[in-house]
């Protein structure tokens, strides 16, 4: 049995990095939740409402052995613009802020080192706003949220949205897709 790690991001929706990271190799389950605020147990409603100080995030449990942290992040920072704070496109408010939980000293001194990479890189014209904080409760999102593309392409937000940024990926990283069994 393989020994697995958990990253917890937010890049806004996390129905867009729901849908990235179940396609990624190395990537044993995602799910959507919150984490980062005050109060247990938030709901949809209290999240968007910017009130509780939730983000929008997906739990991404790996493989290390397939898939590292620094890879898994790089996909991360190529499926949302870390440079806009608290915003992704129309989605405004701290919810939708870039943000890395590090579940460990080892996490957070990757996500340093790849910020810094992607910075060096001059990868995108701002500065990354991501912030990178400890890790932090997670409450899982209500079930109608976990994997939404998959169940709900043909809502206007996942064909407008979710679609061309899953397809994006896919595009970059046609080497790293899971293998699909007929």
């Amino acid at each position: 049995m393989p020994t697995l790690e958990t990253a917890v991001l937010g890049g806004g929706c996390f129905w867009c990095l729901d849908a990235v990271f179940r396609d990624l190799e190395g990537v044993e389950t995602v799910e959507s939740g919150y984490a980062g605020g005050g109060g247990a147990n938030p709901t949809y409603e209290a999240v968007c409402s910017g009130r509780t100080g939730h983000a929008e995030v997906v739990k991404v449990t790996f493989d290390p052995a397939k898939l590292s942290f620094d890879d898994l992040l790089r996909v991360f920072f190529t499926i949302h613009d870390p440079t806009t704070l608290n915003r992704q496109g129309n989605d405004v408010g701290t919810q939708y802020r870039s943000v890395i939980f590090a579940q460990s000293d080892a996490q957070r001194d990757a996500a340093k080192r790849v910020i810094a990479e992607i910075e060096r890189e001059k990868l995108y014209p701002g500065k990354v706003v991501t912030q990178l904080e400890a890790a932090a409760p997670y409450y899982p999102a209500e079930r109608y949220h976990q994997d939404y593309f998959e169940n709900n392409a043909g809502q206007p937000y996942c064909m407008f949205v979710v679609a061309p940024k899953v397809s994006k990926f896919r595009k970059q990283y046609a080497d790293r897709l899971k293998k699909r069994t007929a």
